[in-house]
């Protein structure tokens, strides 16, 4: 059952797509210009919604949430100047699942897509982009699964430990702005939580349950 793109989720991805096409061109040495972002990624609007079959309420509606995107990426652009060029951008992770623990493949690969994975002193630094319509702390147990596969995967195929994971939020006030959260490492604690979920869910499956 194909339900509508919401108009949240909607600037979410319309979003993280100029975050891509900015951190792309960083990747071969090239900075654009923080209107030039804007604006290619505003160009695309119209494709996007057609693909999206967006349904705005209004003409009002539709107009808001582009103001809403560039003023986003201007404010998020205007904090990274400095950065260093990214690793990875979009990464896509693929790896099979074996339980570090007690070596019991799962069978079945995991996959994700990594928005960013940044140079560190001390090795890289994976970063995932939010939206949001507000701003609060993030529980770290909210986000501790998806950071925990993106960990996983990494290290799987790296072969090395991550520097540090980060949440960067672009929140939606009026004056829009951008808040980042850093967490350490993933450690055994975190990868037996995690493959003891995929293990229950598994088994649910197995069992004609379908968990949320």
């Amino acid at each position: 059952i194909r339900t509508p793109t919401s108009s949240a989720l909607f600037l979410g991805k319309m979003v993280h797509s100029g975050l891509e096409l900015f951190y792309r061109n960083r990747q071969v040495g090239i900075t654009l210009p923080v209107e030039e972002v804007v604006e290619r990624n505003g160009s695309t609007w119209e494709t996007s919604t057609e693909e999206e079959g967006m349904k705005f309420a209004s003409l009002a509606e539709e107009t808001k949430l582009r103001e809403q995107l560039g003023n986003l990426l201007r404010v998020y652009l205007e904090q990274v100047d400095d950065e260093p060029p990214p690793v990875a951008v979009e990464a896509a992770l693929k790896a099979n699942l074996v339980d570090p623990d007690t070596g019991e493949d799962f069978g079945i690969p995991l996959l994700g897509v990594v928005d960013l994975i940044q140079p560190a002193e001390d090795g890289n630094c994976i970063v995932d982009f939010k939206t949001s319509a507000r701003w609060s702390p993030p529980l770290e147990v909210s986000h501790e699964i998806q950071l925990s596969c993106y960990s996983w995967l990494y290290r799987q195929l790296t072969g090395e430990n991550e520097s540090a994971l980060q949440l960067r939020s672009l929140v939606k006030t009026k004056t829009p702005k951008v808040v980042c959260h850093e967490y350490g490492p993933r450690t055994d604690r975190h990868y037996r939580r995690l493959f003891s979920v995929i293990r229950e869910y598994l088994d649910a499956l197995d069992h004609g349950k379908f968990n949320y």
